[in-house]
């Protein structure tokens, strides 16, 4: 509640506070600022009761009674109305005709408004656009694999159960290529990490220069760029950033007349043929026997050609490292 004194009145009980206890002080005591204070004196605002209380309190003044109480919402009719006629008196209507406002907005936004430059609307922000290199071929493999481009995002989705390690070593690599934020979101939901760019610069650069494409990976039946295949260390590169996103490493196991036996085999999984065929032709390249297997996959089977894979293209992936060893 609020206490409307008399003109004058508040001034003059105010001051007498003052008299007593200082600004600072009244303003520390009621929780205020020193402004608030000062603004009561001049009685630009009503003084809240509890306040006075608690004044009349510190100073051993007598409670005042030539007050009124109002609430805190005393002023907003006769504020509203204020605000009503001054409206009035200055374009002559209050409100107008809302469908006059749009059909001349239209108007105006087809003759002129659309080919005014906007402050913000049309500006993207800059990226960083790296040369070809290995690291970039590395990138396009991970996109390749467990990447998507959207209109306005290049996005990245791990397991996120064992591959949060991995996750980091993504996250750093984009932004040592582009300079930009890669946003993280782990959904417990479906058990992933995403990582996520939303910048239109960085996803026509990765189509119309990196060799990617927007949209289902596996209706448009992705390959790997030329730029990539045409160059070995490129190749390579790009590789290990397909095998560690969409490979896997298993064990192998059978018995023969009653001993068992085990090992390491790789695995990679596409359903788009051009990218089956140019991993083959590339594992081949590096004298690793690899085979198409079944519809979808690429295998390396033997112990001797995992040991020629991993001690030519290697794995940032900790995952796959720690069940090759194990």
């Amino acid at each position: 509640m609020r206490a409307s004194f008399p003109k004058g009145k508040q001034k003059k009980f105010i001051n007498k506070i003052l008299s007593k206890i200082s600004v600072r002080e009244v303003a520390k005591l009621c929780h205020l600022s020193e402004r608030t204070i000062r603004d009561w004196r001049r009685e630009k605002f009503l003084a809240n009761l509890d306040t006075i209380r608690k004044l009349c309190k510190k100073t051993n003044l007598k409670f005042p009674s030539n007050f009124e109480l109002r609430n805190d919402y005393w002023y907003t009719a006769s504020g509203s109305s204020a605000g009503g006629i001054a409206v009035f008196k200055k374009y002559g209507i209050i409100g107008g005709d809302p469908e006059y406002r749009k059909r001349r907005w239209h108007e105006w936004w087809k003759r002129e408004g659309r080919y005014q430059k906007h402050p913000i609307i049309g500006i993207t922000k800059p990226i960083k656009k790296p040369r070809f290199s290995k690291e970039l071929a590395e990138f396009i493999g991970i996109m390749l694999g467990d990447g998507c481009i959207s209109k306005y995002q290049v996005s990245i989705t791990l397991c996120n159960k064992d591959e949060e390690n991995y996750s980091k070593f993504i996250k750093k690599l984009i932004r040592k290529l582009f300079c930009v934020p890669v946003t993280v979101l782990e959904r417990e939901k479906y058990s992933t990490i995403d990582l996520v760019v939303s910048r239109i610069n960085l996803v026509r650069f990765c189509i119309e220069k990196l060799g990617l494409k927007r949209g289902n990976k596996i209706k448009q039946q992705i390959d790997i760029p030329k730029w990539i295949k045409n160059n070995r260390s490129y190749s390579i590169a790009c590789t290990r950033g397909l095998i560690d996103t969409d490979g896997s490493i298993f064990n192998h196991r059978y018995c023969i007349n009653g001993k068992l036996y085990s090992y390491r085999k790789l695995d990679f999984t596409s359903r788009s043929r051009p990218l089956r065929l140019s991993l083959f032709i590339i594992l081949k390249r590096e004298g690793i026997k690899a085979r198409l297997a079944g519809l979808y996959d690429v295998r390396i089977e033997s112990q001797e050609d995992m040991r020629k894979y991993f001690k030519i293209f290697n794995s940032h992936n900790p995952k796959h490292l720690i069940r090759y060893r194990k």
